[in-house]
């Protein structure tokens, strides 16, 4: 008979219940969700449904490999990280430890023991070059929050915000959000409660995703003409007085030079920039600004697009400008466990530097705090002399089809001296690998939800043991980089100490739990207390925020020089100039812009049976409009061409998306070669339809990316599409 056990899901950031029957102690026959749970009300996605497929998929690698000549064979775990530590070891002392690299992706930054170690492993070997998915991606987040300074307290709640402005991003879908808006917790049902409550919801988006359905003003900006827009609507706020000029007297410097610098963004030249309606702009800026509660937040739309940190800059500055802040008085929305401290200061923290990390060897650019630029990865493994990486251990992530310029990152991955990818599947870049590691999967590990710790919508705690038992020779990410830091004799200090080795290896009585305890020694509620506590919120728990004291004079720099002078640039120039030096803009009329998809994560996801009939390939979704004007009929195949590169895919009719705009998902399809589906020359029509290829092929890590944050431009980028001939 089967016993239903609880868990929580681990395949994106929403963490949803999740209630799994379970057969004997080693096989998963269902997943539901968890109806009980008071947060969540039953909510799941259709890609955590799946975990029973994922754990017992018959592809799935149930032992470690080791490449010997062109083929990979089977070894143990011990075999497997007593060799990488060996060739680890070597690279660090011919080459010093900045030669040795690691990677987490999507796949691992879910487990909240892998984090945490990686880092330490870092520190503990004295490497800086540490890479993770958050610079691919959204590294403007961060960045512009330093550069500007933050509220300590945080932005406005969403559960009792009276408007909401989201720019390029769809929490339906994607069950993620800037902090302010609405989150992945049954975000449907909180989405409509919202809005029955009064709660008036701005979208901006080139396409009509899911939640600009639900908006009541929605504007179909032009990709890469997001800063334009934004610009004008705190130009607008600015010259109306609709800024709280109380919060700024007191907390803001720069108003006056931001005045100047948008002065030249009238609500007519951005709307012709942006192709939406000036009273649009105007009534989105007059509806955000009298709230009087809410906040404004950016996604991998704008995030990805060229001046990312000019975009989130402006983002942020509208919620500075409206004081949308919590002040003393008030609590956080979220319960913040695992983190420090019951109360917040109602004050800035001071502006710092926006990448105060080790700096890259190329563009003039520094890391982010504790971690280097992913999108200068390639360059770091390609470039020689000193410093060069040489060895990158991947954990739960597939550059090959995720990082920009496929072409230059399948170039650096073949000249690493040692390629190491944890993963339970042959990916593309596993396929690369010297070693590929097995890992345990979710439903085999503890855990607890610390990505949406601070992000849920409520105070709020979770746990899970492991759900079901695996008699396999896995190990977790954490297990990798701890054997082999105890193999090499160098120590892993955690927040609670170290984690206990024996003879060269990790410590018998080390589990997964043993690291909860280390890793997260400093939170606010002990793990003890979290785990008696799963699925619970404590509303006698939330952070409190405290009025600031005459101490605190910090204040957010709303215009910085930087900012000023690329607002002159935007001004004069279209949003993608950047991305098409020494290129006739007329050759690529098109822009195409990056969405995500229900069924996938990246990557993952069309290999399973319950998310592959939702769809194997990576369709251009288009205007009819557009691809009648180019004689391409629904359903053709399309070859969509950048300045860098080109790829062919489904041309698929869809009136959500904006005149002159092409929509595809960014980890699709397989490497340039070796794989059945090649380059465009030599692409089948069978490997198009039945499993597509990656937009990255389309983006050059040399025109356009960000001078702070090396940002490579992945969205809205300057294309032209035809029918594709397959002659």
């Amino acid at each position: 008979m089967a016993e239903k056990r609880r868990t929580f899901c681990r395949v994106c950031h929403a963490a949803c219940p999740l209630e799994v029957e379970v057969e004997g102690s080693t096989r998963v026959v269902r997943v539901a969700a968890d109806r009980s749970d008071p947060l969540f009300g039953g909510y799941t996605c259709v890609k955590g449904r799946q975990l029973a497929d994922q754990h017992h998929h018959p592809d799935r690698l149930r032992s470690h490999l080791r490449r010997t000549g062109d083929a990979f064979v089977p070894v143990s775990s011990t075999e497997a990280l007593d060799e990488i530590t060996s060739r680890v070891a070597r690279i660090i002392e011919e080459h010093g430890p900045r030669a040795v690299a690691s990677y987490t992706g999507t796949g691992a930054f879910q487990n909240s023991t892998a984090m945490p170690v990686t880092t330490a492993w870092h520190a503990a070997i004295d490497s800086p070059s540490l890479y993770t998915s958050v610079t691919i991606d959204q590294p403007a987040h961060r960045a512009a929050g330093l550069r500007m300074g933050t509220w300590e307290a945080g932005w406005d709640n969403f559960t009792d915000a009276d408007v909401s402005l989201a720019v390029g991003y769809n929490p339906l879908v994607s069950s993620y959000a800037p902090a302010g808006g609405l989150q992945g917790t049954n975000p449907f049902v909180k989405l409509r409660e919202a809005q029955q409550r009064g709660m008036k919801l701005i979208v901006v988006d080139p396409r009509r995703s899911e939640l600009a359905a639900a908006a009541d003003l929605w504007l179909q900006v032009m990709p890469g003409e997001d800063p334009a827009l934004l610009a004008a609507m705190a130009r607008h706020i600015i010259d109306e007085g609709l800024h709280d000029r109380e919060f700024c007297d007191r907390w803001v410097a720069g108003i006056d030079s931001l005045a100047e610098a948008v002065d030249p963004f009238t609500l007519e030249m951005a709307a012709g920039r942006a192709r939406v309606a000036a009273g649009d702009i105007a009534a989105a800026a007059e509806l955000f600004a009298t709230g009087p509660r809410g906040s404004a937040g950016t996604g991998t739309g704008p995030n990805m697009a060229p001046h990312s940190m000019l975009t989130e800059h402006l983002a942020l500055a509208l919620n500075v400008l409206c004081g949308r802040v919590r002040r003393a008085g008030e609590f956080l929305e979220s319960g913040s466990f695992l983190t420090r401290g019951d109360t917040r200061v109602a004050r800035v923290i001071a502006p710092s530097d926006p990448t105060p990390g080790a700096p890259h060897r190329m563009a003039e650019l520094s890391g982010m705090p504790g971690e280097m630029l992913t999108n200068r990865l390639a360059d770091e493994i390609l470039t020689p002399g000193e410093g060069r990486v040489r060895a990158l251990v991947v954990s739960g992530g597939n550059p090959v089809v995720a990082f920009p310029d496929q072409r230059r990152t399948e170039e650096a991955l073949a000249t690493l001296d040692l390629l190491v990818v944890v993963d339970p599947r042959m990916t593309p870049t596993a396929e690369m690998a010297d070693w590929v590691i097995a890992p345990r999967l979710e439903l085999e590990r503890a855990d607890v939800p610390h990505i949406m710790d601070g992000r849920i919508p409520g105070a709020y705690t979770n746990y899970t043991p492991p759900v079901i038992e695996t008699d396999d020779d896995l190990l977790a990410e954490w297990e990798v980089f701890a054997g082999i830091a105890a193999r090499m004799g160098v120590p892993v200090e955690l927040a609670g100490g170290a984690i206990p080795f024996d003879d060269g290896a990790v410590a018998d009585h080390v589990d997964d739990d043993t690291i909860l305890d280390l890793a997260y020694a400093r939170s606010r509620m002990a793990m003890e207390e979290i785990r008696r506590n799963r699925g619970v919120l404590h509303d006698d728990r939330r952070v409190a925020v405290v009025e600031a004291d005459d101490s605190d004079t910090a204040r957010f720099q709303i215009a910085p020089a930087d900012v000023v002078d690329e607002l002159a640039d935007v001004a004069t120039h279209h949003g993608a100039s950047s991305v098409l030096a020494g290129h006739d803009a007329g050759d690529f009329p098109l822009r195409l812009v990056s969405r995500r998809m229900k069924h996938v994560v990246n990557s993952l996801g069309t290999e399973l049976p319950g998310l592959a009939r939702l769809g194997t390939t990576n369709p251009a979704y288009m205007h009819p409009d557009d691809l009648e004007a180019l004689r391409i009929a629904d359903g053709e195949l399309a070859c969509v061409e950048s300045p860098f590169g080109q790829v062919v895919a489904v041309a698929s009719a869809a009136d959500d998306v904006k005149h002159g705009v092409v929509s595809m998902s960014h980890s699709w399809g397989g490497a340039l070669g070796g794989d059945g589906r090649g380059s465009p020359s030599t692409v089948t029509e069978e490997a198009v339809r039945d499993g597509g290829m990656p937009t990255n092929r389309l983006v050059s890590l040399d025109e356009g990316f960000d001078p702070i944050t090396g940002m490579a431009v992945q969205s809205a980028i300057p294309v032209r599409v035809s029918r594709w001939d397959d002659g």
